[in-house]
């Protein structure tokens, strides 16, 4: 196995006005996550967030620190979260094990020095989608299910946005440092997202779009509420939102996606509303 990690720099909403398409993907979108017995990192200096993904097929894939964190381990000064996207799987945290299915989710805190990834099926890997920020204590380690999940249904079918918000690890749930992160499911006929938008300059954050249908897309939208960009996305990618940025999207399909959030602020509803008609 290997661990391969990149780097992004922060971006103001200056540059990214100027940006082109190509510029906006390759500062913005993850368009790999998932390698065969590898876990691959992307850094960005946004609350110095990671996101990545571990697939263990031919066997266990082991979390290992980074250069970039100048850690003796990966947790040394982070905490760890994640919800598995694929077959069922077990998680080993310092000896104790954790078995995730479809959707569920763990959290790991500060200063667990092992953990190890395995699949129960290598013809039906578990995909371990991975969030991480810094921590700076160490809260228990905890596997969350969908039916532990706070969840809110939002949104009609006429407004094409009716969702159930599954929010996973979340300090109504169980306690982190700045770490959240939680899943958002698209009812048949609904394709948009976080509509009405929002920003929140408290934390940022990064969307994992999966159960994309084949052959579809989602196009997310980004920029401040006046200055609006797209990026065109594929399943299973994932985007870096600033907080400056709106983060909304809309699918020519129903899909799920995975939100994750980094920042001083651990109140859920601490949003600067946009109004629809406002954004440009």
């Amino acid at each position: 196995m290997s661990t391969q990690y990149d780097s992004r720099y922060a971006s103001s909403p200056a540059e990214v006005k100027h940006m082109d398409t190509a510029q906006l993907r390759q500062a913005f979108l993850i368009e790999k996550i998932f390698e065969a017995d590898n876990i691959s990192w992307v850094h960005t200096h946004y609350d110095r967030y990671l996101t990545g993904g571990a697939m263990p097929v031919k066997g266990p894939v082991t979390l290992e620190t980074i250069d970039l964190l100048k850690a003796g381990y990966f947790l040394e000064r982070r905490e760890l979260g994640m919800i598995n996207v694929g077959g069922d799987g077990i998680v080993v945290v310092d000896g104790e094990k954790f078995e995730l299915s479809f959707k569920e989710a763990l959290y790991i805190g500060k200063g667990k020095q092992e953990v190890v990834f395995h699949s129960k099926h290598a013809q039906q890997p578990a995909k371990f989608y991975l969030n991480s920020t810094p921590a700076h204590h160490g809260y228990p380690t905890r596997k969350v299910s969908k039916s532990e999940a706070e969840v809110v249904t939002l949104g009609t079918l006429e407004t094409s946005n009716h969702r159930a918000i599954n929010k996973l690890l979340v300090n109504s749930v169980l306690e982190t440092c700045q770490l959240q992160m939680g899943m958002t499911e698209l009812k048949p006929g609904s394709v948009w997202n976080t509509m009405p938008a929002h920003t929140h300059d408290r934390r940022m954050e990064v969307y994992f779009y999966f159960e994309v249908p084949e052959g579809q897309s989602v196009c997310h939208f980004m920029g401040q509420p006046q200055e609006t960009r797209h990026i065109w996305m594929q399943n299973e990618q994932a985007v870096i939102s600033p907080p400056w940025s709106i983060h909304a999207g809309a699918g020519t399909a129903n899909y799920t996606f995975i939100w994750g959030m980094a920042g001083e602020n651990l109140d859920y509803g601490d949003m600067d509303h946009c109004k629809i008609n406002d954004l440009r």
